[in-house]
């Protein structure tokens, strides 16, 4: 339409490529094209952006192609005292760029201001130093790629089993995967390591951040890397270190034969997006992109023209702006479209709702426009339902369709197995078992409201974030030297234990306690209603030594080890055998609460809870030292199993009768996390019989009707 600018970012035509980029309060724009002449030397042609309407500037540059290093300069006013940070001397990203090469070198002309060697300085001085020398560049790509017969695989979240990855710890070390391929998109789809995914269960990796990020000053200086990835340098590329090829093409072709090598094994791609922050951290920091372009538009300011810092990373990017909200919307629909994604973990969503009052609103426009779209509200939407703002937690409170991370059903997971089993083994009482079971049984206090159902909670006990599972069970205080913040990073509410020595032991009576507590924690996130997903390496024991937050470790604390130990591959059988219980048991994975009331003319009910006597728990839920549980799924009803579920939570054996209910006439014993490797031994015994349990376990009981 002629009255209206294009699209933003670079696309090629028949004379060239049109370039678009929105700069609303800049004076002008020019477009920066490198070359690399045949020794090596680098040109850099300028060239004005000779259109401009509603902000984006625009032109077509004849004889650019696929392969062209570009980026832009903007001149305008310099007034930090009115957010005008415009400074033709820094070379900026293209916010829509599709690929980048080259990474961020860390040097005083990156900082629109001037600072010194100590990156401090004035900042109402504009730098006059040209930063291009210490700067990545765009790349022109093309889209054309052979999809094939790629289906997304579209699996139900009602069947879902989510793994939490990070591309390079996957296969760094993996001696299946080759060399040359470790620690890379390929290597990720590689036979040796879908295999893996595929014997757990898994039908989607939800992969940490992959758009193109960088590394904070901070950890610079001190020889460190962010290794997580959130801190993005760019939302539309894919981060080019991940890739076994260094061609900026090759790069995005790598990812796109990734998603699809995964689809045809029947694993879904989720992406972990950082929309909340950009790497141009505070306004005392870099100038990279969008703070030279416009810092008025796309970042959250106070009255004074200061960050407003909900993420704790220096900046919230605003989405109450429409081109901010646009780029956001345009990236997703990029990755899903483009790159055949098949859904997102969005960090710190709040940040995403947050008003023009900074107030978390629920029907925030982009919250809407992502329920509306007809792209995105056709993937899977998972909010981390919080942020480090005032009032950021906000679990419960995001719109249909998205699920959430339930942190509440960690914190309830951990302290029954370990907290409160920890204060047992010291002769006190833990919280109970009450708290527990709501967990269990889909979080309904959470998520009933809106129709949502069980697959609004999306059930962890461990992710990148914190302790691995290993760790939770032998540390009782994290051990995060090596970060170089004095300890002063990682959560202190760790809700671990270490079972009285910390740390790694040679004692074996600690060790098989410790395992033991690991099958506990496996089993309840496995089988318990809602959405699991796992933090990759948990399958394996995966030990960070205690740290639980090295985002900056890139090495063997973060990498996971496929040298394993007897124990280890116990565990790992473990964790396969769980998953399969779950998936022959649609009971557990049912998409609507659990009501409570009777569903057969037999009097059963589709959920029964009973105490260790075998009697219906009744008021007994708020006494003292109801430790021990039973959890009937009824799925007779459906034309499915029933399933009992037992927890003991004493550091002591307890003797549980087993209930007797309306259509049961023997159980089945499916589990118990005595045992080491699962031994599939299919014990019977029948409705109300007595029999010992051991301290700190949990049982899977298949119960059986006539016939």
């Amino acid at each position: 339409m002629p009255d209206l600018p294009p699209e933003p970012g670079v696309h090629l035509t028949g004379e060239g490529a049109q370039f678009a980029v929105y700069a609303g309060h800049a004076r002008g724009v020019e477009v920066c094209l490198f070359d690399t002449g045949p020794d090596g030397s680098v040109t850099e042609r300028r060239l004005p952006l000779r259109h401009h309407a509603y902000g984006t500037w625009y032109d077509v540059v004849p004889d650019v192609g696929p392969g062209q290093r570009y980026g832009f300069r903007v001149d305008g006013e310099w007034d930090p005292d009115r957010s005008l940070l415009h400074n033709p001397d820094k070379l900026l990203l293209d916010p829509y760029a599709r690929a980048v090469e080259g990474e961020v070198r860390l040097d005083p002309a990156l900082y629109g201001h001037r600072v010194g060697d100590d990156l401090r300085g004035d900042l109402w001085v504009r730098d006059e130093r040209d930063s291009a020398p210490y700067m990545p560049r765009c790349v022109v790509v093309e889209d054309e790629f052979d999809w094939g017969t790629d289906e997304p695989p579209r699996h139900s979240l009602t069947e879902s089993l989510v793994y939490e990855v990070h591309v390079k710890n996957a296969t760094k070390l993996h001696p299946g995967v080759p060399e040359h391929l470790r620690g890379t998109y390929a290597g990720l789809a590689h036979p040796a390591f879908v295999e893996h995914l595929q014997g757990l269960g898994v039908t989607a990796v939800e992969l940490l951040p992959v758009h193109t990020f960088t590394h904070e000053p901070d950890l610079v200086q001190r020889g460190l890397r962010n290794h997580w990835g959130y801190n993005t340098l760019g939302f539309f590329a894919p981060h080019a270190a991940y890739a076994s090829t260094a061609d900026p093409q090759g790069v995005l072709d790598e990812f796109k034969t990734m998603v699809r090598d995964l689809h045809a094994a029947g694993i879904e791609v989720l992406l972990d997006v950082v929309y909340n922050h950009t790497a141009e951290n505070s306004r005392e920091d870099l100038t990279l992109s969008w703070r030279g372009l416009d810092q008025r538009a796309y970042y959250r300011l106070d009255g004074r023209g200061r960050d407003v810092d909900v993420t704790g990373c220096g900046n919230t990017l605003d989405l109450t702006h429409p081109v901010v909200a646009r780029m956001v919307l345009d990236s997703l629909r990029y990755w899903v479209q483009e790159c055949h994604v098949d859904g997102f973990r969005f960090d710190l969503a709040v940040a995403l709702g947050r008003g023009k009052d900074d107030g978390y609103d629920r029907d925030h426009p982009f919250l809407v426009a992502l329920r509306t779209d007809p792209v995105l509200s056709r993937t899977k939407l998972v909010a981390e339902p919080w942020d480090l703002g005032i009032h950021g937690w906000r679990t419960g409170q995001f719109p249909p369709p998205f699920s959430e991370w339930n942190d509440r059903y960690r914190d309830a997971t951990r302290t029954f197995w370990l907290r409160d089993l920890a204060a047992s083994t010291a002769g006190g009482v833990g919280h109970g078992v009450r708290e527990l079971a709501t967990r269990l049984a889909g979080s309904q206090d959470l998520f009933d409201g809106h129709d949502r159902g069980t697959i609004a909670s999306v059930n962890f006990v461990t992710a990148h974030d914190g302790f691995t599972l290993a760790d939770l069970t032998a540390y009782d205080t994290k051990h995060n030297a090596a970060n170089g913040h004095s300890g002063t990073d990682g959560s202190n509410d760790n809700r671990s234990w270490n079972h009285g020595i910390e740390g790694p032991t040679d004692i074996a009576e600690v060790a098989a306690a410790r395992r033991r507590s690991m099958r506990n924690l496996l089993g309840t996130l496995l089988l318990s209603t809602g959405v699991p997903m796992l933090n990759a390496g948990d399958e394996l024991g995966r030990s960070q030594g205690g740290n639980n937050n090295p985002y900056c470790q890139d090495n063997e604390t973060s990498w996971t080890s496929w040298d394993l130990e007897p124990w280890q591959e116990d565990l790992l059988e473990t964790t396969r055998h769980l998953a399969r219980l779950r998936r022959e048991h649609p009971v557990l994975r049912r998409r609507a609460f659990f009501s409570g009331r009777q569903v057969d003319a037999d009097g059963s009910t589709d959920l029964a809870w009973f105490a260790a006597d075998g009697q219906p728990v009744g008021p007994r839920w708020d006494g003292p030292g109801l430790n021990v549980l039973q959890a009937l799924y009824n799925g007779t009803a459906l034309g499915q199993d029933s399933v009992l579920l037992v927890v003991n939570g004493w550091a002591w054996p307890v003797d549980v009768t087993l209930p007797r209910a309306p259509g049961v006439t023997a159980y089945q014993l499916l589990w118990d996390s005595v045992d080491e490797r699962p031994t599939c031994a299919a014990e019977l015994a029948d409705p109300g019989t007595t029999v010992p349990m051991e301290s700190a376990s949990m049982r899977v009981w298949r119960a059986l009707g006539p016939g």
